[in-house]
């Protein structure tokens, strides 16, 4: 993959440093980048001080064993688009080479074990999105058996809305939040292994209840699973995960939080005629998909990066080995990253959790991802959503549908939301996080808008339930390749390696404290305003999401988690006044009036920004090779020719 160029870092003696004050000619200060310009923290440095530096390296985190190829691997790091011209005892391989080309060709030909890492982090997705459906069909049962389903009554609407949105308070009060120092003292496979038994236990304990109050309990030490879960799989898989793909693979997230919920619609409609314990069989069901997880979470490697954090240089390049298909890509992100890991060092310093956590909001370059992570998290609660994954069998069924026909309804919900994530594997990192965001928003406001006029058609009509399910439906169609899939992955991408796991922590706790709010008093709100009235104020907060995006969300696809770092030290108020003087008046003369001018001028500027850019500077490469070795093919066949002239004329 092709890396933008041009910045050197300052190091220890011996070391190359750029300037006498340490620090490049083309420094780029990561707190504040007005110019927007991405650079490679390797390019610009000497190739001797280069090698030395390896050297040093290599000694330093014993792997001497390695020092030949790591050399290999800092020099294509340092110049990605050119590595076929290295010579010397440092030149590639024909098969480093063709691996290498493939990374641009061939994007999504990778090794098994990470493949097997994200398909492990799906299967967490969906323990996740199983137990958020668990209770969806319960919900028409066990109020009544726990003497807490008078629908008069705004006490007993409370509390189905507080045992119903139990699992979200364990997760944004503790289980995003133990999440940072079990990463740190477990890994990221240990932390998803402890979450998991959460994931399992307390959910028998749900089915086995006797009491409110017990299933209250039980749903919260769920929430501690989940949201130390939630924090640290999208994470696990960001790693782990090469650039030019890392937002489909990344995205799982939401395919499998969508298939669990899918899953888990089937379960409350299997089970909803097998009698009066139907809704003890619906919240048992999650437990089927955390038994695998468990299981196969240790079969994975350990994240690299939180390797190399740690100090375990060599292990980390050992887990690169398993996740990359040749040892030249290995050792070449090995030395990437802990370059970069050097410039966000200097910037950030050392910290504990507190610090850590204060500095989300106090440096600058920490603050914008806290910001956007903010905001695409909060915007999936103000979308609607979750009225729907929550609460959509009694929406159906206060719509005039039987309670068969509500699940039913749900089931349907439940499938789409699952079919339309599928498109997003590609365009998430083809059109990008923000640009799926801006097109899903405006049309998840009408779609509920409609959803809830229809909602005002009298019931006895046929046209009432198909034209509210119908609307709900097309809803659906556009969150699931939009805001569903694009926090998540957006989330685990956007903080430096030091405070990814407190920064992740923040982001869900964010997404699912407001669910918690949201699922605690939408029983309220749907007495109070009825269907037409929650559905209208949701397509009012999809616009307020729309905007607050559009002016507080950079765009990050196709980027390594370390370029990151100089697209979020760009300012705030750069990145607003570019969208609101440039990028808002040339898409209004483009697709308002049509006005066909000139091509919006970039906010970022990259050496090359999309798949195509990278595939035509490989083959711009290939031809200037091409030209330039014809062009001494005809240099020495003209010295040839001179040659021979010279001789027959000594001979005359």
């Amino acid at each position: 993959m092709s890396e933008p160029k041009s910045m050197s870092t300052q190091m220890d003696s011996g070391v190359y440093r750029g300037s006498e004050a340490g620090l490049p000619a083309e420094h780029i200060d990561l707190n504040s980048n007005l110019t927007a310009k991405i650079r490679n923290p390797l390019a610009g440095i000497p190739h001797d001080v280069l090698l030395r530096n390896v050297e040093e390296f290599a000694q330093e985190k014993g792997m001497m064993d390695q020092v030949g190829i790591l050399k290999k691997g800092a020099l294509v790091a340092q110049d990605p688009t050119n590595y076929e011209d290295i010579t010397g005892e440092h030149s590639l391989s024909t098969e480093e080479v063709d691996v290498l080309r493939n990374e641009v060709l061939h994007k999504w030909r990778q090794p098994l074990a990470l493949y097997v890492t994200i398909v492990t982090c799906s299967i967490g997705a969906a323990v996740q999105g199983w137990d958020q459906t668990g209770s969806n069909g319960a919900n028409l049962s066990f109020p009544a058996v726990f003497g807490i389903g008078n629908e008069n009554s705004t006490h007993d609407t409370l509390l189905v809305g507080l045992v119903n949105s139990a699992p979200y308070i364990g997760s944004a009060f503790f289980g995003c939040w133990v999440s940072d120092p079990l990463n740190f003292y477990t890994g990221r496979r240990g932390t998803i292994f402890i979450a998991a038994i959460f994931c399992l236990l307390p959910v028998f304990g749900s089915a086995l209840s006797q009491t409110w109050e017990q299933l209250f309990v039980c749903r919260l030490l769920l929430g501690f699973g989940m949201g130390a879960k939630g924090s640290t799989v999208p994470i696990y898989a960001a790693e782990n995960s090469p650039a030019a793909i890392r937002g489909a693979l990344v995205m799982s997230w939401q395919l499998w939080t969508a298939f669990g919920i899918f899953l888990g619609t089937c379960a409350n409609l299997a089970m909803v005629n097998v009698g009066k314990y139907a809704w003890r069989y619906q919240l048992a069901s999650a437990f089927i998909p955390a038994v695998p997880l468990l299981l196969f979470i240790y079969f994975c490697p350990e994240s690299p990066r939180w390797l190399m954090k740690k100090n375990r240089y060599f292990k980390a390049y050992t887990a690169l080995l398993r996740l990359r298909n040749n040892p030249i890509q290995a050792a070449r992100d090995l030395y990437y990253i802990h370059s970069q890991l050097e410039v966000e060092r200097q910037i950030i310093g050392k910290s504990n959790y507190v610090t850590r956590f204060i500095q989300l909001f106090t440096i600058p370059r920490v603050r914008r991802a806290t910001l956007a992570s903010f905001t695409v998290m909060i915007a999936q609660q103000m979308c609607g959503i979750n009225i729907i994954a929550f609460y959509s069998s009694t929406i159906f069924k206060n719509s005039g549908f039987s309670e068969f026909q509500a699940l039913f309804a749900s089931f349907g919900f439940g499938l789409i939301n699952f079919i339309f994530a599928f498109p997003a594997i590609w365009t998430i990192d083809t059109f990008g996080r923000r640009a799926l965001l801006l097109f899903t928003f405006p049309n998840m406001a009408w779609s509920l808008l409609a959803a809830g006029l229809c909602a005002l058609i009298d019931k006895e009509k046929t046209a009432h339930l198909a034209l509210v399910a119908m609307f709900i439906y097309i809803f659906a169609m556009f969150y699931s390749p939009g805001e569903g899939p694009v926090p998540f992955a957006y989330s685990a991408e956007v903080f430096p390696l030091s405070h990814r796991e407190v920064g992740m922590g923040w982001a869900v706790a964010t997404c699912l404290f407001w669910a918690c709010v949201l699922t605690m008093f939408l029983p309220l709100m749907l007495s109070a305003m009825g269907t037409t009235g929650v559905f209208g104020f949701y397509a009012g907060t999809n616009i307020v999401a729309l905007v607050m995006i559009f002016l507080w969300v950079p765009e990050t696809k196709q980027r390594t988690l370390e370029e990151l770092d100089y697209i979020f030290a760009v300012p705030t108020r750069t990145h607003m006044h570019y969208q609101l003087t440039k990028a808002l008046p040339w898409w209004f003369n483009r697709w308002i009036l049509r006005r066909k001018g000139e091509a919006l001028e970039p906010l970022y500027h990259f050496d090359t920004s999309t798949d195509q850019d990278r595939i035509d500077a490989l083959y711009a490469a290939d031809k200037a090779r091409a030209e330039k070795r014809d062009g001494n093919a005809s240099d020495v066949q003209v010295e040839d020719q001179n040659s021979e002239s010279t001789e027959i004329k000594d001979k005359n």
